[in-house]
């Protein structure tokens, strides 16, 4: 890359991702040699911007925190990605990040070529998202997120405390996998290193979370989920206050290709039915969880949600009488 200003850019483009690279790797990547790297680095330190280098095979350069946030280096598709993501946080979004979203798109949009922001309006205008079944806002800190999220990316192991349902508090270490958003509350899948296990964190029950600096393997979830399907197994079974068990009038294995991960856990009972168990914080999004059912079933318990499943079944009677009434 002969440009000198071009390759400055697209260098710190580069060390903008949060990892460390080696003089050779960015050298291949501009087409210069590992020299010309440490000159470009210099001058990137001359114009402010705090890159740190180790030495050693292990060693490398990476952007660090400084004083004050560096100009941002975006290409098109992370440039579209940020407006997306913005736009998306100050409709829903967390809990008091609405204004700070709305300042923020206002700038990136100004400075967007017209090519982008046409795509980014687009975007906005064919995309809606679903309102939260409950009316309470999102609850998680998004210091907390990104703390987190940066942690998810560099597979960083992270110390912090946990209040669990009971409201007892514990001290956690771990080494986060992703984030996953599931209707107004955001979860955290991660490893727990302590227990040797796969946990998933409700990110709002998360505080003092502390960075160790120390990173861990690579790893995958069993069976080669993805963090959505694992997550969601996980709240089913393992999540929330309120419990309710049904039985299903088919047996496990036909039930199991009509219920997703996200609505219970299947428990054989004969070969005619079988049980249904899931969970959740709130006993009038579980009863809309338990209509979303395409299977014929029966309420066991607790006899409390009987009543939000008739309100539901009355509102859509009501809904269709015109149609049904001779």
């Amino acid at each position: 890359m002969r440009d000198p200003s071009g390759r400055l850019l697209r260098l710190l483009s580069l060390l903008q991702t949060p990892r460390e690279w080696s003089g050779t790797e960015l050298g291949e990547r501009l087409g210069v040699t590992p020299r010309t790297i440490r000159r470009d680095v210099d001058r990137l330190r001359e114009l402010g911007y705090p890159v740190h280098a180790t030495h050693g095979n292990t060693g490398g350069y990476r952007l660090t925190a400084g004083a004050a946030m560096p100009p941002l280096v975006l290409d098109d598709d992370e440039a579209i990605a940020i407006a997306i993501g913005l736009r998306t946080a100050a409709a829903s979004a967390l809990t008091g990040i609405e204004d700070t979203s709305l300042r923020a798109l206002a700038k990136l949009e100004q400075v967007l070529p017209h090519r982008l922001r046409s795509r980014v309006a687009a975007l906005s205008e064919a995309a809606v998202s679903l309102p939260p079944q409950d009316a309470a806002p999102p609850a998680a800190d998004p210091a907390v997120l990104a703390q987190l999220a940066a942690a998810c990316v560099t597979r960083e192991k992270v110390r912090f405390a946990y209040t669990a349902a009971g409201g007892r508090q514990t001290r956690r270490h771990a080494q986060p996998h992703r984030l996953v958003a599931a209707g107004r509350r955001w979860y955290l899948v991660a490893w727990d290193e302590d227990r040797a296990a796969w946990r998933t964190f409700r990110a709002d029950r998360i505080t003092e979370p502390h960075r160790t600096g120390v990173r861990g393997p690579q790893r995958e979830l069993p069976g080669g989920a993805d963090a959505v399907t694992w997550a969601m197994d996980a709240l089913a079974g393992g999540s929330g206050t309120i419990r309710a068990r049904l039985r299903l009038h088919l047996p496990a294995e036909e039930a199991a290709q009509h219920v997703t991960a996200w609505q219970g856990v299947l428990e054989p009972v004969d070969d005619r039915s079988c049980l249904l168990h899931t969970q959740s914080d709130s006993m009038r999004f579980l009863a809309y969880r338990i209509t979303l059912l395409t299977v014929d079933y029966t309420l066991l318990d607790p006899p409390e949600l009987a009543g939000h499943l008739a309100a539901i079944a009355g509102r859509a009677t009501r809904a269709i009488r015109p149609f049904t009434e001779p």
